[in-house]
């Protein structure tokens, strides 16, 4: 049994040693050796993100991504550059928000959020941006022809660009030229108190033969890791789809890269998205409207997700009109369930969904009673260790069983240290007297663990931390403990419940199980104060049940400190 439970310790104590080294290699910016990520650190391409090239044009043989082009004006179906035309950049505020079109091509260039504090101090939070170093739009257009798409000037009409005091609902309408004998407009709605923009696309056929064009929606975004994250916890930055048929897919910008990019290509039903910590963006299409999904490397460090959707035949004289929606923002649950079934899973749980919605709703219920998301935390832990007393009582009367008889161990070990066969047997012999289970203390905490998994993924996953004060130094429990009171603490009550625990037998195990909360404290130090406030809670709620159960066994509680020779 001894060699049992070492062979456990050494395999945590040898992966956690291995997930230390990978976390090292990215923190000095180089390659994770054991477990890659999405991260990627390449700089972002030269140029504007309206040089991106349009998607392929599509047809009986095209595959969407199956091709990139290689020059701005390389869209496919045209002879030469859109026509010339005054290009500008046009913002529109609205009560959540401050959008910024460029009217190549009526494209969203820049969305920040006013009332959500960014990196810098004063300075709003900005979630699609194009710049240098950061590229990051949405777009839409026609192919299937020679027809105005992304790469096309339009005109901005004239009218409000800000949202007033009681007014609901703020439009911007774009126009292109006739092209290929048709024109395209955009129509962007915004609407007070939502971050889902309605954008009504009408195709007019200006031309005297039946037109039969597709329309495109797509995401561009840089692979580049996000600015201030953390390499000591890792989150999903990249694209996603969702169908009804295949649910939530995430995909690695690396797996773009290689071509083995796995998904759902065609639907009808269901969004692509862009996703990040905390915030998100999509294109969603109605219900019914069929249309193929593709994903694709469109430059250097630069990748494309989108949806393409065939119009039927538009007669010369008329028009075609086709209207989807576009979100970007926090990744607040409870509102992206309201824009669309299914876009809540924007914020990954991973596979253990089924157990954090539940937290993350009894915490936001929580939240709602006490107004505090640092008490709320520390209560839905209390709550937990409540539903979980029994079951952890079990295994601390174990623990205690052990300790109380660790004596007799001790004198065994020393007694047959020259023969380990027969030091074996003797123990297993006391075991059975005693009706003592050496592993009955760790099956509760197997148990418990996909729990407070879960628990630690709601933690790290919710935008509503960002931001959040508990008391006095702790402003944001999404950020480290700017003075590392927390982590200091978390490592004092870990140190504290490993010494009420009975001594291992083996004196490697001994040094291990103090080694192994030192090692873990480490990461603590650069975790979100949320996540620290969660533990320490923990510790200190798991250190007063087992000094409970232990003086009601009539084991006196003492502190095993280390004995390392």
């Amino acid at each position: 049994m001894t060699d049992i439970r070492r062979t456990i310790l050494w395999v945590i104590f040898g992966f956690s040693l291995v997930m230390l080294w990978d976390q090292w290699q990215v923190y000095n910016g180089k390659p994770a050796t054991f477990f890659p990520s999405a991260k990627q650190t390449a700089t972002a391409p030269k140029g504007p993100a309206s040089a991106v090239p349009a998607p392929p044009t599509a047809g009986a043989s095209a595959v969407p991504g199956t091709s990139v082009a290689t020059s701005p004006s390389a869209v496919p179906g045209t002879s030469g550059p859109a026509p010339a035309a005054p290009r500008q950049q046009v913002t529109v505020k609205t009560d959540l928000m401050d959008v910024v079109f460029d009217t190549e091509g009526a494209t969203i260039v820049r969305t920040d959020f006013p009332k959500l504090a960014g990196e810098k101090p004063g300075v709003p939070f900005t979630l699609l941006e194009q710049d240098p170093e950061r590229v990051y739009v949405a777009q839409s257009g026609l192919i299937g022809g020679d027809f105005p798409t992304h790469k096309t000037v339009m005109t901005a009409v004239p009218g409000d660009r800000v949202m007033k005091e009681g007014q609901n609902d703020l439009s911007i309408r774009f126009e292109s030229p006739v092209q290929g004998g048709v024109k395209l407009a955009k129509t962007y709605t915004f609407h007070r108190g939502q971050y889902d923009v309605d954008v009504k696309h009408e195709v007019v056929n200006a031309g005297t033969a039946p037109v039969s064009p597709q329309l495109y929606v797509q995401l561009v975004r840089d692979g580049n890791k996000l600015p201030g994250q953390s390499s000591f916890y890792s989150t999903f930055t990249g694209p996603a789809v969702y169908t009804e048929e295949k649910k939530f897919q995430k995909v690695e910008f690396s797996d773009i890269e290689k071509g083995k990019a796995d998904f759902e290509k065609a639907s009808s039903n269901g969004y692509v998205a862009m996703v990040q910590h905390y915030f998100a963006s999509a294109w969603i299409l109605p219900d019914g409207t069929k249309r193929d999904l593709f994903m694709r490397k469109v430059d250097n460090n630069l990748y494309a997700a989108g949806m393409i959707t065939a119009l039927p035949a538009i007669p010369p004289g008329m028009e075609q009109v086709v209207n989807a929606r576009f979100f970007a923002g926090p990744q607040e649950e409870k509102m992206l369930e309201k824009v669309y079934p299914g876009l809540d899973l924007v914020k990954d749980y991973g596979w253990l969904t089924i157990l954090a919605k539940p937290l993350y709703w009894l915490l936001s219920k929580l939240h709602s009673f006490i107004g505090n998301w640092g008490f709320s935390i520390m209560a839905l832990v209390l709550l937990i260790k409540i539903a979980f007393y029994w079951l952890q009582a079990k295994g601390y009367e174990s623990m205690a069983k052990m300790k109380a008889i660790n004596p007799k161990v001790m004198q065994l070990r020393e007694r047959y240290k020259d023969n380990p066969q027969q030091m074996q047997q003797e123990m297993m012999r006391i075991y059975r007297e005693e009706k003592v289970n050496p592993l009955g203390g760790c099956l509760p905490i197997f148990i418990q663990i996909p729990v407070f998994i879960a628990l630690y993924w709601v933690l790290l996953s919710s935008v509503e931390m960002r931001g959040a004060p508990w008391i006095g130094w702790i402003h944001d429990l999404a950020q480290p403990d700017p003075f590392f009171i927390l982590p200091v603490v978390m490592t004092l009550s870990t140190l504290l419940q490993t010494a009420l625990n009975p001594v291992p037998p083996d004196p490697m195990q001994a040094k291990m199980m103090w080694f192994m909360p030192l090692i873990f404290s480490v990461m603590f130090f650069f975790f979100p104060a949320g996540l620290v406030l969660y533990w320490i809670t923990n510790n200190v709620l798991s250190i007063a049940q087992q000094w409970l159960i232990n003086v009601r066994m009539g084991v006196p509680p003492e502190f095993n400190l280390p004995k390392f020779k």
